[in-house]
């Protein structure tokens, strides 16, 4: 029973411990991407996305070593959230920083500079 009581409170401790940064690129990515679905999906779908993309980013907040390296770029995380968008971000002592919200439509060569 101590042991279980004591897993729990590391598994809180552990939720508390990282924090997402969002750069300015993914930022953008992020209105670009809200203004296309503006433009040509319903408020359902927008809605949808946004439900998403909030789970996955407490997905990557809680367990950020979970998804695998790029293999484009040293230290840079993939994530996909969808067909359409991948997440690539970095662990920095304790903060998650996004660098990009990537549209997988788009040269991959665009990431080297990542």
């Amino acid at each position: 029973m101590t042991e279980l009581i004591l897993t729990n409170l590391f598994v809180k401790f552990m939720k508390d411990i990282y924090k997402i940064v969002w750069s300015d690129e993914a930022l953008i990515n992020l209105k670009e991407i809200i203004d296309y679905l503006e433009q040509n999906w319903s408020k359902k779908e927008i809605k949808k996305f946004a439900i998403l993309l909030d789970r996955h980013l407490k997905i990557i907040e809680n367990n950020p070593f979970l998804f695998a390296e790029s293999p484009k770029s040293i230290k840079l995380r993939k994530s996909v959230l969808s067909k359409q968008i991948t997440i690539y971000y970095r662990i920095m002592n304790y903060e998650i920083h996004l660098i990009t919200l990537f549209d997988n439509r788009q040269n991959p060569d665009k990431l080297k500079n990542k």
